[in-house]
Parts: structure tokens; sequence; C-alpha cells
């Protein structure tokens, strides 16, 4: 079984759906480690609501920050510290989706950041958006995994912009898994369908 660690090139990028769609995909588990705002309706009540298989099991955050944050700021706010000892994967024999909270150098606390939550044997999926200057924040976030020594593949996200994937491949000769398109919304139909056209490229 496999570990999937989904982060992206910055904040609002899609991993959650992406997450979902991976989740799906596998059959995996899901767990967020970090959740700050929106506790009522969280990133793991959301892949949650797209689930359609019945092997998925969800996971508990090991910190649920009451803002939304980066992570350091909103224990801050909440008066927590966050202990990276603390947060333990779950025990599953099941392969296992993680989501991470904005991209790799978000801080957790004052000496730590997303980047300190990725184990050396998960594998790591970048979501990449366009937008003016994406293709700067995906080869840094890429390079910096590859450098570490990280199994990294990429899932682009909206609409196609052809040059702007094709110059990402070409200088980092990642494994491209697939797009999420520019959807008017997404549900459980949609979610499967793009699970089946992924499933053979994790």
């Amino acid at each position: 079984m496999n570990t999937y660690f989904i982060t992206g090139i910055g904040t609002d990028v899609g991993k959650t759906i992406a997450s979902a769609i991976i989740t799906e995909a596998l059959e995996a588990d899901y767990w967020k480690p970090i959740q700050a705002g929106e506790l009522d309706n969280s990133d793991t009540h959301k892949v949650a609501r797209f689930i359609s298989n019945n092997q998925s099991k969800f996971h508990r955050n090991s910190y649920a920050l009451k803002t939304p944050m980066s992570p350091h700021a909103a224990a801050d706010i909440d008066d927590v510290v966050i202990n990276l000892k603390s947060i333990k994967p779950p025990k599953t024999k099941n392969n296992l989706v993680i989501e991470g909270a904005g991209g790799l150098l978000v801080p957790i606390n004052k000496t730590h950041t997303i980047l300190d939550l990725i184990q050396p044997h998960y594998k790591v999926i970048v979501v990449s958006r366009h937008y003016l200057g994406s293709i700067n924040h995906s080869l840094l976030t890429i390079n910096l995994l590859k450098n570490k020594g990280f199994d990294v593949s990429v899932v682009f996200s909206g609409n196609q912009h052809e040059t702007t994937e094709a110059i990402i491949k070409s200088m980092t000769n990642v494994h491209i898994i697939g797009r999420i398109d520019e959807e008017p919304y997404f549900d459980r139909n949609v979610i499967k369908e793009y699970a089946n056209k992924f499933k053979d490229h994790l």
C-alpha cells in the first residue's frame, strides 16, 4: 500500500478536488493533518461528500484550528502550539491520501513547514494551476521535492494552457497524471469520471 501526499504550488489551486479524485481512484483513506478554518465544512467533509466507494475511511485532523490562516498563525490565535511529533499518520492497511495546507513552505510553527510532514517513502502529487507566475511556483515546488529525493507527479488544474504545461513538463521531466478541467460543478459523478481517467496513471 502507498501513501500519496497532495500539495500545491500555492493556495486555492485545487488540492481538495484532486485529493477527492485520487482518493476515489484508489479507494484510499483520506487524512488532512492540519485544518485551519471552516471546521463545520472542512476539507475532510468536502472530500467525504465526493466519494462513492465504500472502502475509504476519513481520519481525524491532528490539529483543527478555527481561523482560516497559515497554520502557525491560526495556532497562535487558538493558543495552540503545533508539535510535529504529534502529527502521526493514521494506521491503515489501505492506501492513504494526505492533503497538505497551502504550499510546501507554509509554516506550521516557528521551525517547521508543510514539507516536514512528508516522509521519504511518500509519493508526492503537486497540483499546478495556471496563473501569471505559476510556472515559477511550479518549478520551485517540483525541483525542491526532487532535490529532496521524492517521487513526484503533477496534476494540472483548470483550463488548459499548453505552453505552460509543456515547459513545466520539459524542465522537470516528471510524470503528468492528468488535468482537472474548469468544470461548472463537482459532484460524485464528476469525481468518479476523473477517478476512472486517473486510475491507471497513479
